[in-house]
């Protein structure tokens, strides 16, 4: 077999599909019967100088696509298969990957650098393969260049792949030093010292000793700065990345180069090639989010204080950074506005200046004002359209008392280049910073009014106008008319737009019939645009969204019917199943909140369901989604007698249920039993084994992906809630698979913030669970069933609470999960509840808190815990 696979190989890349499909089933085999034989061969075409370049290239992807993947569990399974191989078949494979590195072939060496980082991804956090790095380093000595190229780049990858705890500080030195090493100027060869400046990038995370000593900082900061002006773009470019992350992992340290750095940018920004120039402008951006963050943690802290201080380099460099990220507005390219993907030069000056706002706040207006009028109105349209993105860019972040004697009156006149300028580039920005006025400026906090009884017919007449314009310019249109009814939610029972609101539908359902719709996201737009005007109407037009009902129906129906549409035209017809199945859910929503027109729309809901199942035979995710959360507000609406659709509607349920690829299909239909749940209570007790069956199958399974288990837990405190003690056939096994549960989820040690709130989106899932099931027993004979989980369950609150790093919703459903224990077991629950460890110091800590939904709990909870002890 060792002496085909080379034709083997070549074969599999064959432009024959037969020739190619035999060859890939013979590998398949030869995995499968062999598998260290199988891999010894591959790594040995991979080393071997005398074999073509294209068999080598794709025996290492084959080897590497051996060692991981994309799903988190099948990664796992090659994972545990590489440990569990041959000792010496793996000692093999890695010595013909080392050896690969000096091959003279890029390709081969390059496939190397990736494959040896996922072995070592591997083997090095079980302290297997401990030479590796010793080796790798060696190497970097040798005179052939390409060498030292290709060992960087596997550091590099490396550095990718293991985590920072894996490496000790004298390894992760040796590799800091031969890396910065090869950055240097003396270096040189261009792609040793890209390698190098690369392999930099991703070591950053293991330098956080190096960082805190400053030669070795000073050391590195000068090396990384000199290679910003490297006479080879790519190398530019990975250095200023480098500066990036810096930036973010290490601000703290920065102050001492700071004015250097702003130098360097500001360089790069005026005169570099584009993608250095991009970096350059992001170091800034970046400088904004931390100096953000670090402020926001200030004011949010009770203590006034945050771990790492600011320095308000952003505030030091205004005078300075300011006009230089206007001069990059005035570099945009003729038919960005139309390419979806499109970021240039203009595009990231405009998102630092906003991010510039957010951080400095007032002091940006003066330093932005005076180029936005002088521009504005200038002949060349480049300066106009710049001066309108300064404008849109610097409207969150200074007060509204700032900004709105601006807004108000530079409004008339973006009104008027809104229809009237002659370039679609100023239309397009024009329509989004008025949109960003009316995000940011126009609701009831904002003292002066911007949008008035004198305006408002105006400015919906222009955004009415301009919604017939190209499908760029109309989308942002639709954008600037959803946040001006957003602007007038909750705003009693009359609107200022309700004079006009037949006119505003009527033009979005125009826009969304229009031929060239699909262009520039303009039908979805319109869409979510008309979803927010009902969702924000009030119920003076409740009437006008009663006739939109048949309206929309009537779209779903002509849609669900179209025939013989070509592949694209499916697609699009999936998509916009979707959008008008969003829209029924907002106006289901709408007129169901209120009597008197939930009774005249429920008329036609059997038609309205009869759609919706013809949806579900649509194998589309997002029409799937939309359509069921559309029914779970239905349910909420029509309570009780949406039980008449239940035995059609169960096969949908459950079919969706177990649509583990799709998994946020799956995600939604979990919510919408709860939402069935709450609308039919014991009604739905004769779906209930197949739907807890289901639930707790997907509980254990290991190939749901993870965000799906919170609300699965959630979702049996539902069942529980609505079925009252009829759970008693599925007690036993809800609370093992929640003992199970809450004994994994306890702790939190040793994970980072992501993992962390994970897991605590879990316990809420968990306790939810717990809650439901609590008062669903409650005033019932069974309740003494309970009795056995009470310690478990008390335990599982003590340990969440000694871990200290539960979040706000944990501890509001926590506190209440104590109070549903003491309140349904009573005096059984007084006595466990006085032995627990720290039910006393959590209950007074939450009746001490400042978020008043957890005092409120907490106030209830202390009731009922009293109640049970003096029982």
């Amino acid at each position: 077999m060792a002496m085909e696979v080379t034709q083997v190989l070549l074969n599999a890349q064959s432009i024959d599909g037969n020739v190619r499909k035999h060859a890939e089933d013979t590998l398949r085999q030869f995995q499968e019967q062999n598998l260290p034989g199988f891999l010894v061969s591959l790594s040995g075409e991979l080393a071997s100088e005398d074999k073509p370049v294209d068999s080598r290239k794709l025996a290492g992807l084959i080897l590497k696509n051996a060692l991981d993947a994309k799903d988190e569990s099948r990664k796992q399974e090659l994972v545990q298969r590489w440990l569990s191989l041959d000792p010496v078949a793996k000692a093999q494979v890695k010595s013909c990957l080392l050896q690969t590195l000096s091959s003279l072939a890029l390709e081969a060496r390059s496939t190397a650098t990736q494959v040896i980082a996922k072995v070592a991804g591997i083997e090095l956090p079980q302290k297997q393969w401990p030479e590796l790095i010793g080796s790798l380093l060696s190497n970097i000595h040798q005179v052939p260049t390409h060498v030292k190229q290709a060992t960087l780049e596997t550091l590099g990858y490396l550095c990718e792949e293991v985590s920072p705890q894996v490496v000790d500080q004298e390894q992760v030195n040796k590799i800091l030093t031969a890396v910065v090493q090869g950055m240097n100027a003396s270096e040189g060869n261009n792609d040793v010292r890209l390698a190098a400046t690369i392999a930099l990038y991703n070591a950053l995370g293991f330098a956080q000793a190096n960082f805190t000593n400053d030669m070795e900082r000073d050391y590195i900061m000068r090396v990384v700065c000199e290679t910003t002006i490297s006479p080879e773009v790519k190398i530019r470019q990975a250095a200023f990345e480098c500066l990036v992350s810096i930036a973010a992992m290490y601000y703290e340290k920065l102050a001492p180069y700071i004015q250097d750095i702003y130098n360097i940018t500001a360089k790069a920004v005026r005169g570099d090639e584009e993608p250095v120039a991009l970096q350059a402008i992001e170091f800034w951006s970046t400088i904004c989010d931390e100096e953000t963050d670090i402020l926001e943690e200030y004011i949010g802290d009770s203590n006034g204080d945050s771990e790492i201080p600011c320095f308000y380099f952003i505030k030091q460099a205004l005078p300075a950074l300011i006009p230089l990220l206007l001069e990059t507005l005035l570099k945009q390219e003729e038919d960005q506005d139309l390419d979806e993907g499109a970021w240039n030069i203009a595009m990231a000056g405009g998102t630092c200046l906003g991010l510039v706002a957010r951080t400095v706040g007032d002091d940006i207006v003066p330093l932005v004002m005076p180029f936005i009028e002088e521009n504005i109105t200038k002949p060349d349209w480049r300066q106009r359209e710049a001066a309108s993105y300064a404008f849109g860019s610097i409207l969150e972040g200074p007060s509204p008392d700032k900004l709105a004697p601006l807004v108000n009156h530079a409004l008339p006149f973006m009104l008027s280049a809104l229809v009237k300028d002659p370039n679609n580039h100023v239309k397009d920005t024009t329509a989004w910073t008025l949109g960003r006025m009316f995000e940011f400026l126009h609701s009831s906090i904002v003292g002066t009014p911007i949008i008035n009884e004198g305006n408002c017919q105006q400015i919906i007449t222009v955004l009415l106008q301009s919604m017939t314009d190209v499908p760029n310019v109309a989308e942002k249109a639709c954008g600037a008319l959803y946040f001006l009814a957003q602007g007038y939610e909750d705003v009693g029972p009359t609107s200022p737009i309700t004079p006009f609101f037949q006119d505003i539908v009527q033009s979005l359902l125009t826009v969304t019939r229009r031929e060239d719709a699909t262009e520039s996201r303009l039908r979805t737009s319109a869409y979510e645009t008309l979803n927010e005007v009902v969702r924000c109407s009030t119920d003076e037009t409740a009437p006008l969204v009663l006739q939109l009902v048949s309206v929309i129906m009537m779209e779903l129906h002509k849609c669900l019917e179209a025939q013989n549409l070509s592949s694209d035209e499916r697609e699009k017809r999936s998509e916009l199943i979707g959008l008008l199945c969003g829209c029924m859910q907002v106006i289901i929503q709408k007129l169901g909140s209120s009597e008197g027109t939930k009774y005249v729309f429920l008329q036609c809901s059997d038609q309205i369901m009869g759609l919706f199942f013809r949806v579900f035979a649509f194998r589309n995710a997002t029409a799937h989604e939309e359509a069921m959360l559309a029914i779970g507000a239905l349910a909420y609406a029509i309570g009780p007698d949406f039980a008449k659709y239940m035995p059609e509607f169960y096969k949908f349920l459950d079919m969706d249920l177990q649509n583990f690829e799709e998994y946020q299909v799956c995600a939604v239909t979990v919510g919408v039993v709860g939402d069935i749940c709450r609308a039919l209570e014991d009604k739905i007790l004769p779906y209930c084994d197949g739907i807890m069956t289901q639930l707790l199958k997907n509980l254990s399974s290991d190939n749901l992906h993870r965000s799906v288990k919170p609300p699965l837990f959630s979702c049996i405190g539902d069942i529980a809630l609505a079925i009252g003690d009829n759970f008693n056939k599925y007690l036993m096994y809800a609370m093992n698979t929640l003992q199970l549960a809450a004994e994994m989820y306890a702790h939190t040690s040793g994970f980072d913030d992501e993992m962390t709130e994970y897991i605590n989106s879990l316990r809420n899932g968990i306790l939810e669970a717990y809650s439901g099931i609590f008062q669903g027993f409650k005033n019932s004979s069974k309740s003494q069933l309970l009795i056995p989980y009470a310690p478990h369950i008390l335990q599982f609150l003590d340990s969440i609470y000694m871990e200290k790093d539960m979040d706000e919703v944990v501890m509001k459903t926590a506190i209440g999960v104590l109070g549903d224990l003491a309140d349904t077991l009573g005096s059984n629950a007084g006595s466990l509840i006085q032995q627990s460890l720290s039910s006393r110091d959590f209950l007074n800590e939450c009746l001490t808190s400042e978020d008043h939904l957890i005092k409120e709990s907490a106030e209830w909870a202390k009731l009922a815990i009293t109640r049970a002890i003096s029982v």
